[in-house]
């Protein structure tokens, strides 16, 4: 069965987009089947890890203009398992169609249709503000809060935790982003901490490297998508 989880900022810039990359490179690494779907419109973040060019985008697909599969690109083709990315690539104009109330609604059968094709569907997700933003956090089977290990991160926690309540849609778990040491200094409720990772990457450090931050998203994976993931750092090896 299929787990889809949402990575969901408090914050803007709060690290979703990376995460969400991470954690499928990860499970891709360890020989699952994992699609990564892009619901931040502003930013389109995942575009940057795929080469080539991107047409049709996800985009594409809420507005009736494609169909899903069309919009998925394959990436990392040396890891074990298959990873896909449903980019968001588009012109303002095409943005704002894909927010409408009608097209924003079908982000959530793009959910479904990732389930039945991968093993596990990962979602990228702004604070919740916009349509489609509200549709991935209500399609999904777990929300996973990313805030900074920052003071405006733990400011903006419980807003955010509020505004799931109002959706009917309770967090699972809280990340400590970008921690620099072994425990958050201002989010010390986090179930999980990830440190800071390498700057400006395109391929995924967890695809390759045995670092600390690859531990910490293992871990991170292993609780979200109940598999069994371990970093062999002295070995560097990856045990799925």
């Amino acid at each position: 069965m299929s787990t889809t989880v949402a990575f969901v900022g408090v914050t803007g810039g709060a690290g979703t987009t990376r995460l969400s990359v991470e954690a499928g490179a990860t499970l891709a690494r360890a020989g699952h089947s994992v699609a990564v779907l892009d619901a931040a419109f502003a930013t389109q973040g995942l575009a940057t890890h795929v080469e080539g060019r991107i047409d049709p985008d996800l985009t594409r697909v809420l507005t009736d203009e494609a169909a899903f599969g069309d919009a998925l690109v394959d990436v990392w083709p040396d890891l074990e398992g298959r990873a896909a990315i449903a980019p968001v690539h588009a012109p303002f104009e095409r943005v704002a169609r894909a927010k409408a109330p009608d097209a924003a609604r079908q982000f959530e059968t793009c959910v479904d249709h990732a389930a039945r094709q991968f093993d596990h569907v990962v979602v990228d997700v702004p604070p919740v503000a916009d349509n489609q933003s509200v549709a991935a956090v209500t399609g999904v089977d777990r929300r996973v809060l990313v805030a900074p290990d920052a003071r405006r991160g733990a400011d903006l926690l419980p807003r955010m935790r509020g505004r799931l309540v109002d959706l009917g849609s309770e967090s699972d778990a809280l990340v400590a982003n970008r921690a620099g040491g072994g425990e958050p200094t201002h989010l010390p409720e986090a179930d999980h901490v990830v440190p800071t990772g390498e700057d400006g990457v395109v391929t995924p450090t967890c695809a390759t490297a045995n670092t600390a931050f690859a531990v910490a998203v293992a871990d991170l994976s292993s609780s979200l998508f109940d598999r069994d993931i371990e970093v062999d750092v002295e070995s560097g090896g990856l045990l799925g």
